[in-house]
């Protein structure tokens, strides 16, 4: 099973899509699936239908702050690099998904889980 039809499962099976793009990858990266889905259920449907940043995008930086994010007092050059693979994921996002309105909130737009289909997640890549 790829990351994305994990992602969807989850999301189809009532997790926020931050949830589900989080706890795809968390494992992998040494955090249990219920830990990652609650504490990311938050960011979900635009931080909590708030119209702002995509859960999906959330959860995928989530990704990448737990992969790459900086552990150790002094350690900057991993905050650099966090913020450098950050940018260059959103600047990806952007080309993948180029309107503002679905920047923000990306699944959102899929507000009932069954309507949502594999290709949505495959605009953000596995």
């Amino acid at each position: 099973m790829t990351k994305s039809d994990h992602a969807l499962a989850s999301f189809r099976n009532g997790f926020t899509c931050s949830a589900a793009v989080f706890a795809a990858f968390s494992e992998d990266l040494g955090l249990d699936q219920e830990t990652a889905k609650r504490c990311s259920c938050g960011f979900g449907a635009g931080i909590s239908k708030t119209g702002n940043i995509c859960g999906a995008v959330s959860g995928s930086i989530l990704v990448i702050d737990l992969k790459y994010g900086k552990k150790k007092q002094g350690d900057d050059a991993a905050t650099e690099k966090t913020r450098a693979l950050v940018r260059e994921f959103m600047q990806e996002f952007t080309k993948r998904v180029p309107d503002a309105a679905i920047k923000r909130s990306f699944l959102v737009k899929h507000s009932h889980p069954r309507r949502h289909t594999r290709s949505d997640l495959n605009e953000l890549g596995d």
